[in-house]
């Protein structure tokens, strides 16, 4: 389809007449003396008007009126060449064979003039669009310099660089302020580009932003060019730099690669074990839990809502997820309904220190499993508030254990932890009374149904504990705090070096659960009570760390420090899986193994408890910390 001609693409044939007239009437006024241009005056102004008609249909052949004196580039000035020499070649024609010294008596131009106009045309019709494109330029540097453009590094080689520069240069990019360029490519070191200098390489932001700093710029912004992606650009380490000095960061989109952001490496948890992970028999673990009843307390945390979602999975008939947090409670049940499971979900709010309600609730849904999850777990914080770790780990326990053999469950699995062995804190000592309440109730249980003392003259309940390493990704654990510190640029926090703790992931912690709840059913042995995966090896927290940090595509002591803050109240160098005192069993399941721990009777046992709600009654620290040592005499924590 044809187009008219724009008002400012005349005015660029204009000009270009103009040039080429002008260029030629200068050949022959610096070429001849005055006498020798005064006898060719006449003709040549004879010449001219045919000469501009000619040019001008070679300009439009070559289209030099179609490109924008803004953008002009080397195909423009290509375009100038072409048209310049086929203007020359046509007057050496015209001259040698039309004008020839046979027909003419003499060379109306000559091989010099000749060649003289062909470098003043050139100059004539590339001058002016040269000269208008800088005066646009120097403008548009003008602009970006004022107080709204923000001062900006580009990261990437200079060829990347030079699609930014020229978008700045021509207008479509605003507000940015080009004042370096960091190159990984040691061939563009010391050079510049568009009058950009390249400053550096890409391990030196720190020393040129303090450099640039110094001297009054102060740099806000990074942009980083396709080329920045390279791994061998190491575009994770750039990210946590920036983020480490406040700086903006921005992406040139890749034409080719679709502009993927800048982001860490993500982090498989499996990674991070440094061994296999325990392998289960999901079948057995369907049919165990296929068309059954089941209650999660502590439902929307982490273990407690992944627990929900495997005997979902595993075909539970019916589900009652208690939690006391209404946003956690909202996002597990709906998350569960979402994925269309045959399960009938129940989510209700309760605290399980509410010994009533949780009565209540366990009884009206008449369940066959009870998975307690719900507890509070962080050793500094229950270091402070001691009391409420009492209430919730040991009396909420005892709550819920009761509900389930008021209710006629077949098994109550309680999730304890590692920190029960011994314990040394406030954590490790109220989970470790709460296993021995499991454990004197269930060992009551089996005594009784031997005697034929259980009424529903079936098998007795089993009430089991298993312990927890330190779970991988689950709130409040290393792993997610590590992510978080390498996002916001370091430093990693370690408190001691020489830390060490024993790690599982969070489906290798429900699969224990599912599993040992499973293997306590089949048998009526008391003295098996609590069950522990085999997580082979204790890693140190400060490995843990550096492998977070190589994982995340960065490099520990140089992209992300690592700092040691010291052991906190209630922590322990090396965590222990088995007291002294607990003979270990085999189970006949590969990866989970078994304690037989030293039992209290059921009496004695709640008499210490009886002792606990008075000194809470009475809020005396001491009276609480003795009756734990008297209770638990490996207890080692501090009372002051």
């Amino acid at each position: 389809m044809k187009r008219s001609m724009t008002p400012r693409q005349y005015l660029i044939v204009l000009h270009d007449l103009a040039a080429t007239a002008a260029a030629t009437i200068l050949t022959f006024v610096v070429r001849f003396d005055d006498v020798r241009l005064a006898s060719k005056l006449p003709s040549l102004l004879a010449f001219l008007p045919l000469f501009l008609v000619y040019a001008a249909a070679v300009y439009f052949a070559v289209k030099l009126h179609r490109s924008k004196w803004r953008f002009t580039s080397v195909p423009d000035l290509f375009n100038i060449f072409r048209a310049s020499t086929i203007l020359a070649v046509s007057l050496v024609a015209l001259d040698y064979i039309l004008l020839s010294p046979n027909i003419y008596g003499d060379f109306f131009f000559g091989k010099i003039t000749i060649l003289l106009y062909w470098v003043l045309q050139m100059f004539f019709l590339g001058g002016g669009r040269i000269a208008y494109r800088y005066l646009h330029y120097a403008r548009t540097l003008q602009r970006v310099r004022v107080a709204d453009a923000t001062p900006t590094l580009i990261i990437g080689r200079t060829a990347d660089a030079e699609v930014l520069l020229r978008g700045i240069e021509s207008g479509a990019v605003k507000k940015i302020w080009p004042v370096g360029i960091l190159s990984p490519s040691s061939t563009d070191r010391g050079q510049s580009i568009r009058s950009i200098p390249v400053l550096g390489d890409i391990d030196d932001l720190e020393s040129v932003v303090a450099d640039l700093t110094s001297r009054g710029t102060r740099v806000t912004r990074l942009v980083m060019s396709p080329s920045a992606f390279s791994p061998e650009a190491r575009p994770e380490a750039m990210l946590i730099r920036a983020r480490r000095l406040g700086l903006a960061m921005s992406q040139m989109p890749s034409l080719d690669a679709g502009g993927i952001a800048v982001q860490l490496a993500p982090v498989s948890v499996e990674d991070l074990l440094l061994r296999p992970s325990v392998k289960i028999d999901y079948q057995s673990l369907e049919e165990f839990v296929s068309g059954k009843a089941i209650v999660v307390t502590g439902g929307g945390g982490s273990i407690g809502s992944e627990i929900c979602e495997r005997i979902v999975a595993f075909g539970a008939a019916r589900l009652l997820v208690i939690e006391n947090s209404e946003p956690a409670l909202y996002a597990v049940v709906e998350r569960l309904i979402a994925e269309q499971s045959k399960a009938e979900i129940t989510g209700r709010i309760a605290d399980i220190r509410d010994r009533a309600r949780i009565a209540r609730l366990i009884a009206d849904f008449k369940p066959d499993i009870v998975f307690h999850a719900a507890a509070l777990k962080h050793v500094p914080i229950l270091e402070r508030d001691w009391d409420e770790g009492v209430k919730t780990n040991v009396l909420g326990s005892i709550n819920v254990a009761d509900a389930a053999a008021a209710a006629g469950a077949a098994a109550m699995v309680m999730i304890s932890t590692d920190k029960a062995i011994e314990p040394v804190s406030m954590l490790g000592a109220t989970k470790r009374l709460a296993e021995m309440y499991c454990e004197a109730l269930d060992a009551d249980l089996v005594r009784r149904a031997g005697n034929g003392d259980d009424l529903s003259g079936g098998r007795a309940m089993r009430l089991i504990s298993v312990r927890f390493g330190n779970v991988l990704a689950s709130n409040g654990s290393v792993v997610p705090k590590f992510k978080a510190q390498i996002e916001a640029g370091g430093p990693v926090t370690v408190t001691h070096p020489d830390m060490v703790r024993y790690f599982m992931t969070i489906r290798e912690a429900c699969d224990l659960v599912i599993t040992a709840s499973r293997h306590a059913q089949s048998q009526n042995d008391s003295k098996v009570s609590v069950y522990v995966l085999n997580m082979g090896q204790p890693v140190k927290i400060v490995d843990l760390a550096e492998r977070i940090i190589r994982l995340s595509g960065l490099e520990p002591g140089r992209d992300i420090k690592i700092e040691f803050t010291g052991i906190r109240p209630g922590e322990r160098l090396h965590e222990i899986l088995f007291s002294r005192g607990e003979e270990m069993a085999e189970i006949g399941i590969p990866g989970i193994v078994a304690a037989r721990p030293v039992q209290a009777s059921l009496e004695a046992v709640r008499g210490w408890v009886a002792l606990l709600e008075q000194g809470l009654a009475r809020n005396e620290h001491d009276a609480i910390y003795k009756v734990l040592r008297d209770a638990v005499p490996e207890f080692r924590g501090d009372a002051a």
